[in-house]
């Protein structure tokens, strides 16, 4: 079967990766496009794109159909699902095969065989794989339940059967408080996934993430690349992963290898699947103190650390044994060299829990000098509330662990993004932190050290100083030896020239005025500023990059200005100035008598109704916005008075959704 033309059947980044090595491979690419994607740089990329519908993914990227629609009339041959979307969904699989065309991943019995968790693991167990100890049976009463849990012995963990990404998923520590942890899990997984069953197994008390890259072709062959490490995980998102995982014994990785391609061989896989296991690293990494949590049928998002540490290309594999032919290498032509990292640059807010964000993005610029950088985005595009929040990931590699840390840290430091806020900080110092620089990482590190983790840089002065100068609009621009002074007023010729400007600095808002004293000599006066200002030499040379001195220390940086915003990036750091805006004090931006979207988002689910008496704190409404949930609590106590959403409305960064009765009304 040859591969002539592949439509990619996804976007963003993932879309773009595959691109490059079709291009590569010679083979043509058609792209398909929501309407909030029309601009995209995937969309740029590939050889054709057809539009499939409106900006939710529900009625684009998940319509199978319509996928399928575009295939036909582009005469694409092959189907590549990416990650996410319909990767894993065994209907699409025989809607493509059905429909003559080739789908780029494991078999619809394989995806379904691995699909829920409860089967799968029973599965694994008559295939020898280790399983961790617990219930995976039918029956799904609460008495029945709790028996087990006593009898595994707690604390245990109820998992929801279907999907992932931590949903449906509780700790539960002692039998007192397993009914309301149950409810709690079932309701959960109901709403994410439309099944509300669950399993109960042993709580691992250190447990680190590590999981095998195994690879199936239609021959009957099955080999794995090696293991990857994703213990660095926040709310059970993955956020750094790296191959190969810290301290393995060569024992536990040979053992591991081969329980994976057991496991593989068990549903007779082909194609690019990941088995991932628990593991116990209580007293050290040893070769019995693993177990299969899962298998994901289909190509990871960390891929990339798996190619740097073996120099292989898994999409390139992927489409040769789509096209029927032999796994191009066996086991033991594969070696490890060296150790890659990976990080997962979003747009969220690490000092307000994480939360999402949007925005344009005005400049981008990615560090170089032998980083890999996976992105599906170009400055002056949009993150949208429609998808996945991801900007891009930023891959190092190095002879030793130490050496790729310290080049991922160095990278993350010199990438720049204005025009939305980014984790660029927290994933820096997370490399630098000392457990996880020293191997000492289990799953629950990133919220241990979260305090530290997640720590406001307090911009410097001399750095406020600049930012006000920038912002005020007199500046000096300069050229070579050129000069030129920009913005003098009518106003100013008689006089010095003074501006003044009003800056948001984190929830509060200073005024700063910037007075000229001689050529490229500032007197920047405002809140906060010692003594009430501070005395500022600043040249703006070639585009954004400045040369600014205060206290005889000169000192550069690249600042760039927005509408809003005024971002500096110095020494690694990225400082945020607003101007002139007001800025939320929360991620529920309640006011004292209405709850206010966060962002823009789609209300899940409305709690309360008109008249109802809530306290403070209780929840009245979740929204999902870029695959994440929310929920909005009653900023006080009261009556509501109004509800002005319903489920399944598509809302807007700001919106009131329910207002509660004023108190004198209230009283």
């Amino acid at each position: 079967m040859n591969i002539t033309k592949i439509l990619i059947a996804n976007r963003g980044e993932i879309a773009c990766r595959i691109i490059r090595t079709a291009r590569k491979m010679g083979i043509a690419t058609v792209a398909v496009y929501s309407k909030a994607d029309a601009k995209a740089l995937h969309v740029e990329m590939a050889d054709e794109a057809v539009l499939i519908g409106p900006a939710q993914a529900s009625e684009s990227y998940l319509k199978g159909d319509v996928i399928l629609d575009a295939a036909k009339r582009t005469g694409a041959d092959a189907i590549h699902p990416g990650y996410g979307f319909l990767s894993e969904n065994p209907g699409f699989v025989d809607q493509v095969e059905k429909a003559g065309l080739i789908f780029i991943g494991p078999s619809a019995s394989a995806i379904r065989a691995m699909g829920l968790k409860d089967a799968a693991k029973a599965l694994m167990e008559k295939a020898n794989v280790p399983v961790v100890p617990g219930y995976h049976g039918e029956a799904q009463e609460l008495v029945v339940l709790a028996g087990k849990a006593n009898e595994i012995g707690f604390p245990v963990l109820i998992k929801a059967r279907a999907g992932g990404g931590g949903k449906g998923m509780r700790k539960v520590d002692n039998q007192a408080d397993f009914p309301a942890a149950l409810s709690s899990a079932r309701r959960e997984a109901k709403a994410s996934f439309g099944d509300d069953r669950v399993l109960v197994e042993k709580y691992v008390a250190t447990p680190r993430h590590i999981e095998i890259q195994v690879f199936g072709d239609n021959h009957g062959n099955v080999v794995h690349l090696f293991e990857r490490d994703c213990s660095a995980q926040r709310r059970h998102q993955k956020v750094i992963e790296e191959a190969p995982a810290p301290d393995m014994p060569e024992d536990m990785r040979t053992a591991m290898g081969a329980a994976a391609v057991q496991a593989a061989k068990a549903i007779n896989y082909s194609g690019a699947g990941t088995v991932e296991f628990i593991v116990d690293a209580s007293d050290g990494l040893k070769a019995d103190r693993f177990w299969f949590m899962e298998m994901n049928t289909r190509l990871q998002v960390e891929h990339p650390v798996t190619e740097l540490i073996t120099g292989l290309d898994l999409v390139e594999w992927q489409i040769r044994v789509a096209s029927g032919e032999p796994l191009p290498l066996k086991q033991d032509e594969l070696s490890i060299n060296g150790h890659a990292v990976e990080a997962r640059i979003y747009a969220e807010d690490a000092e307000k829990g994480f939360l999402p964000a949007v925005g344009r993005l005005v400049h981008l610029r990615f560090p170089d000098g032998g980083i890999r950088v996976d992105a599906g985005v170009r400055e002056g595009d949009e993150i949208t509330p429609f998808y996945d929040p991801m900007i891009a990931k930023v891959i190092a590699h190095g002879k030793t662990r130490a050496e790729a840390l310290g080049k991922l840290a160095g990278a993350l430091g010199r990438t720049e993004i204005a025009g939305t806020v980014t984790n660029t900080a927290f994933l820096t110092r997370l490399c630098r932190d000392a457990d996880f620089a020293s191997g000492r990482l289990d799953t629950g590190l990133i919220d241990r050290n979260i305090s530290s983790l997640t720590e406001r840089a307090a911009a410097p002065e001399a750095i406020v100083a600049l930012a006000a100068l920038a912002a005020s609009g007199m500046v000096s621009s300069r050229t070579g030896k050129a000069m030129s002074v920009q913005s003098i007023g009518p106003f100013e010729i008689w006089g010095a020239a003074k501006r003044s400007v009003v800056l948001g600095i984190h929830e509060t808002e200073s005024v700063f005025t910037a007075g000229r004293e001689a050529v490229d000599t500032w007197w920047i006066a405002g809140d906060g500023l010692s003594c009430g200002g501070i005395r500022l030499n600043a040249v703006q040379r070639n585009g954004n990059d400045w040369a600014f001195s205060a206290h005889s220390v000169t000192q550069h940086c690249r600042l760039v200005q927005s509408g809003t915003e005024v971002a500096v990036f110095h020494e690694g750091l990225t400082y945020r100035f607003g101007k002139q805006q007001h800025n939320r004090t929360d991620d529920v931006a309640a006011g004292g008598d209405q709850v206010v979207s966060a962002m823009p988002g789609i209300i899940k689910q409305v709690l309360v109704a008109q008249g109802q008496e809530v306290k403070a704190g209780e929840p009245m409404v979740i929204m999902e916005a870029m695959k994440m949930e929310m929920t909005l609590s009653a900023p006080r106590e009261g009556v509501v008075a109004e509800v002005l959403v319903a489920d399944g409305m598509q809302v807007s960064d700001g919106v009131a959704l329910v207002r509660l009765q004023a108190q004198a009304e209230a009283a």
